[in-house]
């Protein structure tokens, strides 16, 4: 199985990446609830985050938690909010996205349609954090 996020890992679909390691990726989400918002997948095709060995998961966790820092220092916002859904896309994925308040977090609202320009600023804005 390839999934979207298989493809980016690959650099067959371009995204706008913020940090990366041996084992973890993360870029901006193309539709975003805000700007900044992120996410963080581990370069080993997992369905279900809990599926993942202990190791991979902490690694995952700490990888974003690194995002997590420099998005909450480059974009204005009171919290980096945390979401793990995994129903979009059948690789183990985390949201990262600056709330002011909880309905910052619903899924159901309009999503962003920023520019490519506009993802790359924001890109660069927090990987020269990281």
């Amino acid at each position: 199985m390839s999934t979207v996020f298989s493809k980016i890992i690959s650099g067959e679909i371009q995204s706008h990446k913020i940090a990366e390691n041996e084992n973890c990726l993360s870029f901006l989400d193309i539709n975003p609830l805000a700007e900044g918002h992120a996410l963080v997948i581990p370069k080993k095709e997992t369905d279900n985050i809990f599926d993942m060995t202990d190791d991979d998961l902490s690694g995952l966790i700490l990888f974003a938690k690194k995002v997590a820092k420099a998005i909450k220092s480059s974009i204005p916002c009171a919290k980096v909010g945390v979401s793990v859904i995994g129903l979009e896309v059948a690789h183990a994925h985390i949201h990262l996205i600056p709330i002011d308040t909880v309905s910052d977090m619903n899924f159901s609202k309009d999503k962003l349609s920023p520019s490519n320009t506009e993802l790359e600023q924001t890109a660069n804005k927090i990987k020269r954090l990281i």
